[in-house]
Order: C-alpha cells, then structure tokens, then sequence
C-alpha cells in the first residue's frame, strides 16, 4: 500500500552562539552585556585602586618581591576578566587566589619562619637592633644641661618640645630625631610650650600617660652615639648617653661600666664571655635548632611529650564517644512509628547549633568549684575542682567535647542510615539473624565504608579543636617545672598558640611554627594511613 508522501519543510537551525556573547536582537544578562559590563568595570576598578595603592607602600618600603608577585596577579586578574571567552577561569580565580594567600602562603610562611629565631628580642634587622640597644641602656650625662620641656602628643604618639639654653625650639619624637621648629606658644619664661598640628598635654594628662612618657627616649640626632633626651616630670629633660659603646670596626658592645665586651656570637644576639647575652638581638636562620630545641630542651621536653599523648588520646576518645552516641541517637530516633521523631531530632541537634566558644564560656561557668551550677545546684555545694584538677580537668573537657561533637555524628549517621537498603536487613532475618547481629555484621560495616572519611576529618578536627580546650581550661591546669605555660588538657594547637603569643617564656614565633609544621605532619600521616585503611575497608565490602 502506497502511502502518500507528505512534504515537510525544513527550518534553518539557529546557528552556534559562541559562549558569553547574545544573538542578535535579545537583551542579555550575561557577563558581556550592559550591566555586566558596568560592573566589570567598577569591580576591576576598586580591585587595580587598592592594588595600586599596596605596590606604591610596597615600593616605598622596598619589599620587591612582593611588590613584583602582586603586580604580577594584578596583571593576570585584569587580563583574565577583560578578555573574552575563558568563562571557567573567570569563576575560578578568586578562589585559587584566596587559596594562595590564606593557605598556601601561609604554610610557606610558616615553614620560612620555623628555621629562624623571630620573636621577642628577635624581630628585625641587626643595624635596629644595634640601634635599639643604644638607645635602651643609657645613663644620664653628668652636669648635662636643662632643656625646658613640653611634652605633646599627635595622632596617639608622643613628642618632646624642648627649648635649648641657646633659646631654640626643638621637635622630636621615639622614631623621629630632634629638629628645630617654630613653636605656636611660649610659656611665661619664653620656653616653647605648642607647635600647629600637635596637642599640648596638662598636668592631667602627664599624669594619666606618665609611664609612657617617662620611657620616652628622644634621640639627638640620627647617631645614636650622641645621645638622646629623656624626661622625667614632663618639665625638664637632660642628655643621655649609651651605657655600651659600640665599635663598628670590630663589632662589639662594650659596657663603659663594667668593661664587660659583647660580640656577635652569630646566633642573632650580642654575648660576652660568660655566655650572658643583651636582651635585643635580630633576626637569623638556624636551621633546624627548633625541631631540635622542641625534643631536647629540658624545659619543654617533659611537657611536649605529655601534651602529644594528650593530644592523641583527647582526638581518638572524642571520635570514639560522639560517633558511638550519636549512632546509638541515630538508630533510635530512625523508626518509621516514632511520634514526634522530627522534634526530637531538632533538639538533638541544638548543641551544634551553638558557637563552639560560646559553649565552652557556659560550660566553664556551669563548672566553675566555687560559684557553678553543677557544684552549687546539683551536687549540693560541693567543691568538686572540676577544671583545676588534671584528671577531672580532662574528664571535663572530654564530657563537654561530647555534648558539642555528638548532634554532627548524629547527622552523619542518620543520613547513612536512611541511604541503606532495606532489602539487606529483610534477607538477613529470613535467615535467622538477630537485630545484634544484623547490626555488626552488616550495617555497621556498610556505615563505616561510607562514614570512615567522615570520621578520619572529624580526628583531625579534634586534634587540632582549639575552642573547647582554650575557652573551657585555658590548658590548665598548668605544670610545674616550666616556664612555659603548658597544663594538664593543652592539646598541641593550644600549646603554640601560647608559645607564638601567651606570656610565660616570651614569645617565640620560630618555636611556634616548628610545632605547627610538626603538628602538620602528625595529622597527615594519620590521615594518609586512614585512608589507607579506608580503601581496604571498601575493596573488601
């Protein structure tokens, strides 16, 4: 049977649009019509405003390799989103870039930092630390003349006004030598007392500012071998000379009481014979003398290998307790008949809910021995030392880890439960298994396969779970036989924290980021043999 042939006409097919540009005709909401456009350009604009201002400071303080690095990502930033097409690259940048500077600048910082010996003492050049020593032991010149002194203040920093026997008005500052000036008021004796731009500080304001006032050096000149001025009652300053002589033929300190010589001893700071060593030194490369100093100094020996096994035993136990708890949470609020199932579930999660440092504020507060809830309300008023003994201190911080770590588990859990299927638990209780049985035999493996990467972040998080410990302890209580202040609980990130910044031993930056990188490997090597694991794990499932 013939059919009859039906003509249909064709339509031209539209043609290929290329990526980013409109057909003709249609108003585009892309990246090349108008709008983005204009906003192209006002973004590119405050980006290559605030660039520029950064390369112009960084010229300034001769910092070129910054200088040439961010002129460099500027260039490719511009060129990146001015071209056409490279839509990928457009999305990707920021965050390549971010990643750049807050981690991988970072670490390489880090790591630069980890082999030198910056910190207190030891934190610039050898020509400021040279300068800065002479400027800091200094005695009072005899029969020095009296300079009437005003003392004023701009933008928070102070300055000496003095007037010269001669009758000549002189400016200076801590970081500024004495220069002549023209002063806008004089005193009654004709002594300059203001100069247009400064504030005159009154007998009120001595007195509140005196201990900065009082440590105020003033150097005559840019030499500071000439001394400079310093003033004890904001009225009158006299000369000061430096108490050590320094020879810049064959660099050394002398004391000119004493006699006692100071020489380099190559290791950033000036050392006499005796190995005493002035406090202001500068900044060097030593090697790995932090890696070594970390493991072999008596003073950190002791606490370092007790906070390391901390550290371990306080990461493995909180995984072990909020997996356990929030699997057991899971798999009892995971029935279909429950009432009241999506209740409980909001308030099992409340706790996660709340900022981590917030919790562990309340929680020292609900532990306080003297004034807390616990003792107070519920224990009767018993002095329980809840965070100022070292085991209860870390039963402590073990429970309130628990509190805050489980409602994540329980997420976790409850989701991978719900992803099982349902057939494997039927197939199992035809063959007679019971539900303890169904349990490890079956869901439990099939859950880890899944939650083994979960549980691997969730160790490295608590190895490095800074806010509980900090906010909760402070790392106490504190052992005996430092000077460091290291306690009971500190975990390894808590403990560089205090050696970059805490008080006890002074700041030691170099230390700090020795520990850190040491830390970094830790957790990557642990990491790294999990996954191993994980992957057996799943090659056997």
């Amino acid at each position: 049977m013939l059919h009859p042939m039906v003509e249909i006409e064709e339509k031209p097919s539209a043609a290929p649009v290329r990526p980013g540009r409109e057909r003709p005709g249609k108003k585009g909401h892309g990246p090349d019509s108008l709008g983005g456009i204009l906003a192209k350009i006002i973004l590119l604009g405050i980006t290559d405003a605030v660039a520029a201002f950064v390369l112009f400071q960084l010229v300034l303080s001769g910092e070129w390799l910054i200088f040439v690095i961010s002129l460099a990502t500027t260039l490719v930033i511009n060129w990146i989103y001015l071209r056409r097409g490279g839509l990928p690259a457009k999305y990707l940048a920021p965050g390549v870039i971010f990643l750049m500077i807050f981690q991988v600048f970072v670490m390489i910082f880090s790591t630069y930092i980890a082999f030198t010996n910056y910190g207190d003492g030891h934190n610039s050049t050898k020509s400021d630390a040279i300068a800065s020593i002479q400027l800091s032991a200094s005695e009072r010149v005899p029969d020095s003349p009296q300079f009437a002194t005003s003392v004023l203040e701009k933008n928070g920093s102070y300055f000496l006004l003095v007037t010269t026997p001669e009758g000549e008005a002189r400016l200076g500052g801590a970081e500024t030598p004495l220069e002549t000036v023209t002063p806008s008021t004089t005193g009654p004796t004709g002594a300059a007392t203001g100069v247009d731009g400064y504030t005159t500080l009154d007998f009120t304001a001595l007195l509140a500012n005196q201990q900065a006032i009082t440590t105020l050096t003033v150097p005559l000149s840019d030499n500071p071998e000439d001394g400079s001025l310093k003033t004890a009652d904001g009225s009158t300053s006299y000369v000061y000379t430096p108490k050590l002589k320094f020879d810049a033929a064959a660099d050394t300190f002398t004391d000119t009481t004493t006699g006692v010589v100071y020489s380099d001893g190559g290791r950033g700071s000036f050392v006499a014979e005796d190995g005493t060593a002035l406090n202001t030194g500068w900044k060097v490369n030593v090697g790995l003398d932090n890696f070594v100093r970390a493991f072999t100094d008596q003073n950190l020996q002791g606490p370092l290998l007790k906070v390391i096994a901390w550290t371990f035993t306080f990461a493995i136990l909180s995984v072990a307790t909020t997996f356990a708890l929030g699997l057991f949470l899971a798999i009892t609020f995971n029935r279909a008949d429950l009432k009241g199932q999506k209740i409980y579930r909001i308030l099992m999660i409340l706790p996660y809910a709340f900022p981590a440092f917030l919790s562990g504020l309340v929680w020292s507060g609900l532990l306080n021995p003297e004034f807390g809830f616990i003792n107070n309300a519920l224990l009767g008023g018993a002095a329980i030392p809840w965070l100022t003994d070292p085991v209860l201190a870390k039963i402590s911080v073990l429970v309130v880890n628990l509190w805050l770590g489980y409602p994540y588990m329980f997420l976790v859990c409850t989701g991978a439960l719900q992803s099982l299927p349902e057939e494997v638990d039927e197939a199992a209780r035809m063959d007679g298994a019971g539900v303890f049985k169904i349990f490890t035999a079956i869901k439990l493996p099939l859950l880890l396969v899944s939650l083994a990467p979960l549980l691997i972040s969730s160790f490295a998080f608590n190895f490095n779970n800074f806010n509980v410990i900090y906010m909760l302890t402070g790392g106490g209580p504190r052992f005996d036989g430092t000077t460091f202040d290291i306690g009971s609980t500190d975990i390894l990130i808590t403990m560089v924290y205090k050696i970059a910044f805490g008080t006890g031993a002074g700041r030691d930056y170099g230390l700090a980021s020795a520990l850190a990188i040491i830390i970094f490997l830790i957790v990557a090597a642990v990491s790294a043999l999990s996954f191993k694991k994980t992957k057996a794990l799943e090659d056997l499932n």
